[in-house]
This record gives structure tokens, sequence and C-alpha cells, in this order.
């Protein structure tokens, strides 16, 4: 058996960690960039340009990761950069109304069809608006709504409601139609107890929990493709199941802070045939700066305050530098209409050649791609839910991925995220992943 690789010298990284974990929990501000599942230092990122990272000891590494799903034009694109660079000159924040958060507005309901939308500050803030906003606005009729549905392994933000089986080595075992316990500690199960859960890819258990308990129920989130138990792709059973979940008066809000803008220009809803009322959006629409969206019908919107009885409100919202950046970005990808089939291309290659070099390497692989997401299993047979991805050989991913970043290749450091092409990834960066990629399954 061939030994495991030999983990590359970064002393200034090891130093900065040994630093970070002194002042900052786990040494990270985000827990997956600790590589605690994959084991090893993790990098320190000192510069992005094109397809690649280079850390703080000067390696640089092909970069799959893009800063997890908003560098879809690849890492300092000159129209962002200089977008930014120009807001700059204007100030920071205001904390009053600017320009350029209409102008997003438009090109955000123009692109997506959507009536009207709210930024804020992230992705978390996104869905837990959202869903408030769906609380208040079935519960106007009905006061009895006050549960929400998602599914296993759907990750939607840290919010504590949401925070339930939510993927990313974060499962609980729950009854399908009961309330699940929560995945963090200081969340109360009061709080839980108000999320319900079904499968993620389950049609006729979708449609049961809508016939039991549609009427308790004022919204269904769901990740039209998921991205944090691995890329789980919906089957088309499944889409009709959702586009469903209306008819018991429940409205339907589609997680699109990985997916939008990412899998097509109207997201993979667009792309899917879904229908959702409300959408929440982020890391694409700002460009790589801090942001979140969320949008959908009038009715709907107009029932956040100041207009409506809906309270949400956030000091940074509408930031006119991820406004320029989000405009920026938008405005590349609505300009070139075959950006997304390339993206295709490099990525659906890259998976057909990882799934070629593991079976000459006699090693089980599965892989799930579509559009730029990509994440390959390590186990055999198909990858629909999350109970079938948690199967995977967790173990010999971290191998595999050290082995990768060895050779130059930064890849997701968990084997239950995405990976993410940019437009900036070439035909050579792809012979390159792969030949690294060749190499480290020949380390397994």
């Amino acid at each position: 058996m061939t030994a495991a690789p030999t983990l590359p010298s970064v002393p200034v990284s090891e130093a900065l960690f040994e630093r970070a974990q002194k002042v900052i929990p786990g040494g990270v501000n985000s827990p997956v960039r600790a590589f605690k599942s994959v084991g090893g230092t993790p990098r320190f990122i000192a510069r992005a340009d094109g397809p690649r990272l280079t850390d703080a000891d000067g390696k640089q590494y092909l970069d799959y990761i893009g800063s997890w799903g908003p560098m879809i034009l690849g890492h300092n694109h000159p129209a962002v950069r200089e977008a930014v660079a120009a807001a700059l000159q204007d100030g920071t924040s205001f904390g009053a109304p600017n320009e350029r958060e209409v102008l997003l507005a438009e090109l955000v309901t123009r692109i997506t069809g959507v009536d009207k939308v709210r930024f804020v500050s992230s992705g978390t803030e996104a869905t837990m608006s959202a869903l408030r906003l769906a609380r208040g606005f079935t519960g106007r009729s009905d006061a009895a709504r006050k549960y929400t549905l998602k599914f296993r392994g759907n990750y939607h933000g840290h919010a504590d409601a949401l925070l339930v089986e939510a993927g990313s080595g974060l499962m609980t075992n729950a009854d399908q139609l009961g309330q699940a316990a929560p995945s963090s500690a200081g969340v109360p199960p009061e709080y839980a107890s108000l999320t319900l859960v079904a499968d993620y890819n389950d049609p006729a258990g979708l449609d049961t929990i809508m016939r039991e308990r549609g009427h308790e129920i004022a919204a269904v989130i769901f990740e039209p493709v998921v991205g944090n138990a691995g890329v789980l792709i919906p089957s088309a059973d499944f889409v009709a199941a959702l586009n469903r979940v209306r008819e018991s008066g429940a409205l339907l809000v589609a997680d699109e802070v990985m997916t939008g803008f990412r899998l097509s220009l109207r997201g993979a809803s667009g792309l899917l045939g879904l229908k959702p009322d409300l959408y929440c959006w982020g890391k694409i629409i700002g460009g790589g700066l801090p942001v979140g969206a969320y949008g959908g019908r009038t009715e709907i919107m107009d029932f956040v305050s100041p207009v409506g009885p809906v309270y949400q409100a956030g000091t940074l919202s509408g930031n006119p530098l991820a406004m320029a950046a989000g405009l920026a970005t938008l405005g590349e990808l609505e300009r070139d209409p075959e950006i997304y089939q390339r993206l295709e291309r490099y990525t659906a290659a890259l998976g057909s050649g990882l799934r070629d070099l593991a079976g000459q390497a006699g090693l089980p692989l599965t892989v799930n791609q579509i559009g730029s997401m990509l994440t390959a299993f390590f186990l055999e047979g198909e990858v629909r839910d999350y109970g079938q991805a948690a199967r995977a050989d967790t173990a010999a991913f971290g191998k595999w991925f050290q082995a990768l970043l060895s050779g130059g290749v930064y890849w997701a450091p968990s084997q239950f995220e995405s990976i993410f092409v940019s437009a900036a990834h070439t035909p050579t960066d792809l012979d390159f992943t792969l030949s690294a990629a060749q190499h480290a399954f020949a380390q397994l």
C-alpha cells in the first residue's frame, strides 16, 4: 500500500495558524477552512488572480473553491476590481440609500423575473428574512402556519431555526414527519421544533408531509441543487413535488445563495423549471463582497417594513462597494451569453476525467456534476440524497485532497462540499488538474 503523501512545508501559514488559534476560535472565521476533516495546516492566502491562489509562503495553487462560489469570473477580475475601486472613491458606507443599490435591484429583477428585491449582508440574513416574511405573509389569514419545512442535508445558513439536519456532517436523527433536534449547541429545542424535516429527492415523502401538515406550514425552503452535502441534483419527480407545495397554501422558498447566477442567469430554478414564491441569493450577486438578497412577487415583498408589518433591517445592507461588485459581475455574465456553456463543458470534462482516472486506479468514485458545480464522492453507486452521500470514504478523500494540494490543486477541504469552476479556468488548467488527480489517485 502506498504511503500517505508527505505534506508540503508551509512555515508562514503554520506560524499564522498558530497565532490565529490564540485569538480566533479554531484559528478560522468559518469552520471548514480549518482543514479539520482532511488534516494538515490551512493555507493563509496572500493573493488571488484568475483561477489561482498564492499563499503566504509564495506557493501557488489552481483554485476550485472560488471563495466558495462567488468568483465565477475568476479572482480579481478587472471589471469587478475597477468597479469597486471607482465606488471606493465615493466612500465605503452611507447608512442611506444610494444609486448603485437601485441599479443592481433593477438588474436582478430584470434578469430573474421577480418584482422586488431586498439586499442584506449575507446568505444567512437572506434565508432567515425570507422565512420570517413567509410566516408573516401566510399568517395574515392563517395564524396556524408557524412551521417551516426543510430537507436533510440542505444548508441554509446558521440561523437558529435552520440549524436542523443541516448537512456537512451536522446530521441528527429524527422521524420524517416529526421535529428534529438542533444540529448545534446553543440552539434551544423550542426553536428547532418549528422546523420540520423531509428527505431530499423523495417526492412521495414531500407529498405526504404536505398532505398531513401542509395547513401548518408557512414555507418550504430548499436548495434547488444541494451544495453542502456534496452536489445533489433533484429528480424531475422531486421538482414536480416542490412545485405542488403551494397547493397547500405554503410558500416555496428557493435558497439560491450558491446556485443563483451560477448555473444560469436565472439560477438553478430557471434551469430546472422550478417556480418559487421567494428566492434567496448571495455569493455571485455581490461579486465576492459580503452580500445577500431575497426577492419575489410584489404582494409578498410589500409585507416587508417599512411598507408592511414584517421587520428586517441592516446597517450595511445595499453597501455601495458590494453593489458595485455585483453590478460588474452580473453585467459581465449578461454580456457573455456563451459563458455558461463553456463552464459546463470544462466541468463535465473534469468529471469525466476523474471517473476515468479513478477507474484506472481501481478506486470507487461517483461524480455528481451540474453546470460548474461538481463533487467527487469516494464511494460506489448513485448519490441522490444525504444518506447516500454519508457513505463516502472520508479518510480516502482526505488523503486524495492532501495529494492534490501537494500537486498544486486547491480542492474543497471536505468530502461534503461542491467545487466551483470559473470562467478563468483554461484547457491547460484542466490538463494540469487531471494530471495532479492521477498522481493523487495513485497515492491511494
